[in-house]
């Protein structure tokens, strides 16, 4: 059970729930330390006053404002948490929408909210369910890390889950990134949908960080002296698509003949392959084992393979 990162209640009309907040997502990407590539140093970040040249610990760092470049305007936790808000500790729901009506790329970090308290069950349950009933999403004000942030709140299973939002005023236009007026034949459109349909899903649970796991081999392989796994070579990129319509209609045959072959639907990593080529190889390697038997040297060399290629 992860720490909580906030404490407060949701408030709508007169009703108030305490509640929890803890993180409904956790970083899994593997990360790196700077370090010095002659001795090996570790490279660390260390805050020093730019006019005497100290280093300084965090109490002696404050928070200001530059209102012109000589003047700044200090500001404390006192000046922060005296702020009039009402969201200050609560998360305050403003409105009641349909669920379709929220733009994801406003939707921003991931939230659970739990009952804080044998007293905040009830009314807890109550939302949860009026909110399954109505097929609505809340939206909500509340005040972290020095500002007040838009918030939704929706059910995940018997759970609410509260997602951070972005203010309208913070979603760029994209108006000037959208190509300019092309001419598509319905034919085309049409080959596109089925290409859509042979590649539908209904569940993506199964997919996995291929990278990462690809990195742990590389860092574990490194650490045990290793060469590290390589990259497949021959493999050119893809060139510019010519024909839209034979590429579409290649795409689709391609996905039919992944589908039909695996009894699966198709994805975009080959990590079966690889395995069950693995397996391959090494039936080879067996083989030319046992023909060599009678040779010492050679039978010395599969022998001393194996290990590298488990």
């Amino acid at each position: 059970m992860p720490r909580p990162v906030w404490s407060g209640a949701i408030s709508f009309g007169l009703v108030t729930i305490p509640v929890k907040v803890l993180p409904a997502t956790e970083n899994r990407s593997i990360s790196f330390h700077q370090y010095h590539l002659e001795d090996e140093g570790r490279i660390r970040t260390r805050k020093v006053c730019e006019i005497d040249g100290k280093q300084l610990r965090s109490d002696e760092i404050g928070k200001g404002y530059e209102v012109s470049k000589d003047t700044i305007v200090q500001v404390t936790d006192e000046d922060l948490d005296s702020i009039p808000l009402p969201t200050a500790k609560a998360i305050e729901i403003v409105a009641f929408v349909p669920a379709d009506s929220i733009d994801p790329v406003r939707i921003g970090d991931s939230y659970y909210l739990a009952a804080d308290g044998a007293v905040a069950a009830k009314p807890y349950v109550l939302l949860r369910k009026a909110l399954e009933r109505s097929a609505k999403v809340a939206v909500a004000k509340f005040a972290w890390h020095n500002r007040e942030r838009l918030g939704l709140l929706r059910i995940k299973e018997n759970a609410i889950v509260l997602h951070s939002m972005r203010w309208p005023d913070e979603i760029r236009d994209p108006a000037e990134l959208t190509p300019k007026p092309v001419d598509l034949d319905d034919s085309e459109i049409d080959a596109a949908i089925q290409l859509m349909e042979s590649m539908a899903v209904d569940d993506i649970s199964g997919y996995t960080d291929h990278y990462r796991e690809a990195l742990e081999e590389v860092i574990v392989a490194k650490a045990a002296g290793r060469t590290p796994p390589q990259a497949e070579s021959g493999q050119e990129p893809a060139g510019q698509v010519v024909d839209l319509m034979s590429a579409l209609n290649a795409s689709v045959a391609a996905a039919k003949e992944s589908r039909g072959e695996s009894g699966e639907h198709a994805t975009v990593h080959d990590m079966p392959k690889k395995g069950a080529a693995k397996k391959t190889a090494a039936k080879k390697s067996t083989a030319a084992a046992k023909k060599t038997a009678s040779k010492k040297a050679p039978a010395k060399k599969a022998t001393g393979r194996k290990p590298k290629s488990a």
